[in-house]
């Protein structure tokens, strides 16, 4: 709790506190195109109106190591866009003097329809969620002063900032903004499971039958159409409790050892997988849910029961998880380290 009431407090001293810069004019070809099986966003953009420009000047942001310590890590380090924006397939990402993280780089997508970030769920605004690898000492390692100061100091950026917002110094404010215009626009919505829902193409027989198995026994919490249904749970990794996991924002010893329900879209491209990257591949993680589950005082009621997957049935589960592959989000120039 004490996490999410400085970091929440930190954003709205700073948007109370600083003057409001004009916007250039929303651009009618550059819009947020919400994918027609997906429910509505829980961002929206109301308060931060989209620009080609905003977004552009964020993306710059993302893949510049000028926001580290000592310039020599950017948010792109541990976020590749080849792994969905995921780590390089280690368990650890490695930060400024080459700290290593301790849970396992979460990869970025759809995250306009998250309605909270980080593997506890410790923030709960997508403008406020860069603060923390920011500033943490195993990660960028820097504070917000100076981020701000280097980027005043930077005419590339001083110039890009006065023609979106009309300002002669850029504020914390801006910068958050962004940066949430470029990780808002990450939308993976083109996979095989996307074209087999729009009757675009058909599935394998042994994808149907992956299909079926995971609607039968994967889907309450991986919901479609995102695939996760933003929760925190359990998934018995351990009986002797070590991370403490939501337990540490909450306080509540209910939720001990309990990590937000990862989406598996893309899942093909971001082992290695659990909190704690324990997982190289998707038959360890199936053989674990098979007969690996760690019974502990807060294991998820749904993993009491082992699911007891035969060999045939796990390769058609993963065959099935493998049409979540979305190569065009991996591929797509929109989102790639931009030239200047």
């Amino acid at each position: 709790m004490l996490l999410k009431i400085v970091l929440v407090g930190v954003i709205l001293l700073t948007f109370s506190c600083k003057k409001e810069g004009k916007i250039t004019p929303f651009s009618p070809t550059f819009t947020f195109n919400q994918p027609v099986n997906f429910p509505a966003p829980y961002y929206t953009f109301e308060n931060n109106p989209l620009t080609k420009e905003g977004f552009e000047l964020g993306r710059y942001l993302f893949y510049d190591p000028i926001l580290s310590l000592d310039s020599s890590i950017s948010c792109s380090s541990c976020h590749a866009q080849s792994h969905s924006f995921a780590d390089h397939n280690i368990p650890f990402s490695k930060g400024v003097d080459k700290k290593i993280g301790t849970r396992n780089t979460p990869a970025l997508m759809n995250l306009a329809w998250s309605t909270s970030f980080m593997w506890n769920g410790g923030v709960n605004h997508i403008e406020v969620q860069p603060l923390v690898p920011l500033t943490s000492t195993h990660e960028l390692g820097e504070s917000m002063i100076n981020i701000v100061l280097k980027l005043n100091r930077s005419n590339f950026y001083r110039t890009k900032f006065k023609a979106l917002y009309e300002m002669d110094e850029i504020t914390d404010q801006h910068f958050l903004k962004v940066l949430a215009q470029f990780t808002a626009m990450l939308v993976s919505s083109n996979s095989r499971y996307d074209q087999y829902i729009s009757g675009k193409i058909n599935f394998t027989t042994q994808e149907v039958e992956g299909y079926a198995l995971f609607k039968a026994n994967c889907a309450s919490c991986h919901r479609e159409p995102l695939f996760t249904d933003y929760s925190f749970r359990n998934s018995g990794l351990e009986s002797i409790i070590v991370d403490s996991g939501r337990y540490r924002v909450t306080q509540n010893p209910a939720d001990l050892g309990k990590f937000k329900v990862p989406t598996l879209r893309n899942i093909e491209f971001t082992y290695p997988y659990m909190h704690d990257g324990k997982f190289m591949n998707l038959e360890q993680v199936i053989a674990f849910k098979s007969n690996g589950i760690k019974d502990s005082p807060t294991l998820d009621p749904l993993l009491k029961t082992p699911f007891a997957f035969t060999k045939i049935q796990q390769q058609a589960l993963i065959s099935f998880l493998k049409t979540l592959s979305d190569y065009n989000y991996t591929s797509n120039p929109l989102y790639a380290e931009p030239r200047r």
